[in-house]
């Protein structure tokens, strides 16, 4: 069922559910396992595949437990449809393959990305006649130079910047799209429904790594792409064709793990502030990156278009000794895991040089500020003391390791 309610705590726990099976209705949605489906008449088949009824024919096409997390998302972004994808890249090759279909095959796009993303525009699309140009979301007039000269059919970024945690101001990104003929699709892993909803503030469509905060319990691969009712006939049928589907298993995981998203995410929102803030007065940290400090650029950025307290749940920093420094530190940890991925429940840390972002060089790294002492925290829920313990003995420890050589020379 669509909630009824405009408050984003009790939309989560309800869209989506409560579908009628029969004289009874269940409380949450189960898992439907079927690869295709029959109806008791052919023409009610035949009307499914026109689109002319509601149902289900084949799972690559659609299922039920797929379709209440489709409904699920579409309402918390405040979107006409949804459609869920094998994985977040799954997500994103969709929302731009739609976005190009029928328009200039040309794409700008922010300068900072996350690695992957980058690898896709310049390794798949480009080979395939999309050019890509990258451009400064930060500096709007340049931005909007560059979008003026290319004259793209999309423009691509990010809510939030990974690993430099830059913060895009998606309606003056949209308003430029929108003045030279783009279409303007936002990655929002980083902050989810509950910090925006960009599809309000002018976006096209809305792109999910679900595996993340949405899922946030490390145990799902999903992905979803969300936008208005006008795109949803070309990502409907990209997706039947291509069959990056999301499985029933995964969606039932996915759909669980939003229902407490606003709880999850609240806290870590807090709690990343926190470890910000005692991360800043540690004299063997070298430069903290977070939107909630008044050091960072786009602190003022931050504050007039996310909820008021909230700037994300994801710290950068960077030490001073490059590679080795940045590994000893992810060795040192004792409660926080050196894990690839963001959004869950337990605290995260992620060398960007080693995964995020290794396919980029290291030259190509530096140009984007992605230094060899950069290191990227996935705050958790954890107790905020624990956190801030284990980080800062991790960083202790790293120190020491970084000075012994020179107590030997």
């Amino acid at each position: 069922m669509r909630s009824h309610s405009k408050n984003i705590q009790t939309q989560a726990v309800h869209a989506g559910d409560r579908k009628k099976l029969a004289d009874y209705t269940p409380v949450t949605t189960p898992i439907f396992a079927a690869s295709t489906y029959f109806y008791e008449k052919a023409e009610d088949l035949e009307a499914v595949f026109n689109n002319e009824r509601p149902g289900h024919s084949y799972s690559r096409y659609g299922n039920p437990t797929t379709s209440a997390f489709e409904e699920q998302v579409a309402t918390l972004e405040g979107a006409d449809f949804a459609v869920a994808t094998s994985s977040g890249m799954a997500a994103a090759h969709l929302a731009l393959l739609a976005g190009v279909s029928d328009r200039r095959r040309k794409i700008v796009a922010a300068s900072v990305l996350y690695g992957q993303t980058m690898s896709m525009l310049m390794k798949v699309f480009e080979p395939l006649g999309v050019e890509t140009r990258f451009a400064d979301v930060s500096d709007l007039e340049g931005f909007e130079a560059a979008v003026a000269e290319e004259k793209p059919g999309v423009v691509l970024v990010e809510t939030i910047s990974n690993p430099l945690l830059r913060v895009a101001e998606i309606d003056r990104l949209a308003e430029i799209a929108h003045r030279h003929g783009a279409l303007l699709l936002v990655d929002a892993t980083f902050t989810t429904p509950v910090m925006m909803r960009p599809l309000e503030l002018g976006a096209d469509l809305v792109i999910h790594s679900s595996t993340k905060y949405m899922g946030g319990h490390g145990d799902v691969l999903s992905g979803v792409v969300a936008g208005r009712a006008e795109l949803q006939p070309t990502i409907t049928y990209l997706s039947k064709t291509l069959g990056a589907t999301l499985g029933a298993f995964e969606a039932f995981l996915t759909m669980r793990g939003v229902k407490t998203l606003p709880l999850r995410f609240e806290r870590q929102c807090a709690n990343a502030l926190g470890l910000a803030e005692a991360l800043a007065t540690n004299a063997d940290v070298e430069r903290v990156y977070f939107p909630g400090r008044p050091d960072h650029p786009d602190a003022a950025i931050a504050r007039r278009l996310f909820p008021e307290g909230m700037y994300g749940a994801v710290v950068s920093f960077d030490l001073e000794g490059g590679r080795e420094r940045a590994l000893a530190f992810l060795d040192a940890l004792r409660m926080a895991a050196p894990a690839t991925s963001v959004g869950d429940l337990h605290t995260m840390a992620l060398y960007p040089a080693m995964s995020s972002h290794r396919d980029l060089s290291p030259k190509h790294r530096q140009r984007l500020g992605i230094g060899d002492g950069m290191l990227r925290l996935s705050v958790g829920v954890e107790a905020l003391e624990d956190i801030v313990a284990d980080v800062e003995q991790a960083v202790a420890v790293s120190a020491h390791k970084a000075a012994a050589p020179l107590a030997g020379d």
